[in-house]
This record gives structure tokens, C-alpha cells and sequence, in this order.
């Protein structure tokens, strides 16, 4: 079980600390305890979305709710910040990644446990539009997710210029880029960005970005698996990386 419903249930969870991904809202849902409920839940820094009843009632599996349904965190959420500190001296350059709306647990779990076998320091998802840190996404991660911090920021694009400030270059994945990614270096403190199912990355996103890089393919299929995508480019790293040692 991965989510509580009902406004006791809920509140008491938020009141006890308990570790908390999200908090969804039905629309239209009004009162002095709901609002209490969505105040207490920003304060402690837990999203909170406002959604259809039908949604809600979907996401629930039940109707029985009173407008609220909480996601329980399989892992506390880091600091991005943290993510960010100065290297050991001698250790390798940061490597982190980060998620422009993968919205698939499996696909995030999997990402998870493919950059802790990577050696990055940490993964970056936005709030919104994007998987949170499930159940669903500790199992894909097959423990990783214990491991491996993931810092979840409000705006990805202010995150990026964050991390050049720390030093840091940015890659980004895209398809439709000249430069492959054996061509980049990585040799480098580096955040690899990659985009949601589907949609690739934002333009906002793509723009922050300071080289765009792609994998070769063959035959009619260009784009591959965003969790496929990330373990060939996390491994060219690796390989750069061992190679300059």
C-alpha cells in the first residue's frame, strides 16, 4: 500500500513527519480541514495537485476519500543543494542526472539503479509531470533507490543554471542533435538531462542545456527507451572516465 486516503489518515501522516511523495486534492473540495490539510502539506514542502474527482477517485481505487489521497515516499527526498557540495579531493568529477518529466515508475526505478551503478551522486526530477518516489519506483530500482539520492526541485530550468554556477556542463539527449555521444566529454564535472516518454525535452529545458548530444541507431526506430537511453550514455561516461584514470 503506497497511499493513504481520507483527511485523518493524511493528516495524521503529515503531522508524524512521515515521509510523503504527494498529496492530491479533488477539485471543488472545500472546508476548513481540507485547507488546514493542503497548508500543513506545503509548509512540510510536500506538492500538492489539484485534480478531477474522477482522477482522484482512480488514483484512490476507492471513492471513499473525502477529496484526499496521499502518495507515501519509498525514500526521503534529498537535497539538491546537498547534490551540489565540492567533490572529495582526487574522487571523480560530479556526475549528475537529471529527468525532464519521465513520468514511468519503471523507467525512473530503472534510471535510478543504472546511475547508482554509474557512480553519479544524485538524480534530479522536477514536481510536476513527473514519477515521484513510489513504491512502484523503489522496486523497478531493485534497492537502489536506498542508495542513491534523488532531489525533486520546483523549476528544472533554475536547478540547471544552479548547477553551471557550481561548475558543472550540461548535456542534454536529444535525437535530432549532430553531436554523438561518444564525441562529448566527460571527463568533466557533467549533468546529463533526459527527456519524458515521448516528448523528448522541453525547449526551456533543451535551451539550458550546453552541448545536445544523440545515439546512433539503425532501421526505423530512432528514439530509444529513456531508461535504455541513460545507461548507454552513463556508461560512455564510465568508459571516458576509466580510460583518462
Amino acid at each position: 500500500m503506497d497511499r493513504l486516503t481520507g483527511i485523518h489518515a493524511v493528516r495524521e501522516a503529515l503531522e508524524a513527519n512521515r515521509p510523503l511523495d504527494s498529496l492530491l486534492v479533488a477539485k471543488g473540495t472545500h472546508g476548513t480541514r481540507i485547507e488546514a490539510l493542503v497548508r500543513l502539506a506545503r509548509k512540510q514542502g510536500v506538492p500538492v495537485r489539484f485534480e478531477e474527482r474522477t482522477q482522484v477517485d482512480r488514483s484512490a481505487g476507492t471513492r471513499e476519500h473525502q477529496g484526499v489521497v496521499a502518495f507515501i515516499a519509498a525514500s526521503p527526498v534529498a537535497s539538491f543543494h546537498d547534490l551540489l557540495k565540492p567533490r572529495p579531493e582526487g574522487g571523480a568529477p560530479g556526475l549528475i542526472v537529471l529527468l525532464d518529466g519521465v513520468e514511468d515508475p519503471q523507467n525512473l526505478g530503472a534510471i535510478v539503479r543504472t546511475s547508482l551503478a554509474a557512480g553519479a551522486q544524485g538524480v534530479v526530477i522536477p514536481e510536476r509531470r513527473a514519477a515521484g518516489l513510489t513504491e512502484a519506483v523503489a522496486r523497478a530500482s531493485a534497492g537502489a533507490l536506498s542508495h542513491l539520492p534523488v532531489a525533486r526541485v520546483t523549476n528544472l530550468s533554475r536547478a540547471m543554471e544552479e548547477m553551471k554556477e557550481a561548475g558543472y556542463w550540461l548535456v542534454g539527449l536529444d535525437e535530432r542533435a549532430e553531436q554523438r555521444h561518444t564525441e562529448a566529454d566527460f571527463k568533466i564535472p557533467v549533468g546529463i538531462v533526459l527527456g519524458g516518454e515521448g516528448k523528448g525535452l522541453h525547449a526551456l529545458v533543451r535551451e539550458r542545456c550546453d552541448f545536445l548530444i544523440s545515439i546512433p541507431t539503425t532501421g526505423p526506430v530512432r528514439a530509444l527507451n529513456v531508461s535504455v537511453a541513460a545507461g548507454v550514455v552513463l556508461f560512455e561516461v564510465v568508459r571516458q572516465r576509466g580510460l583518462a584514470r
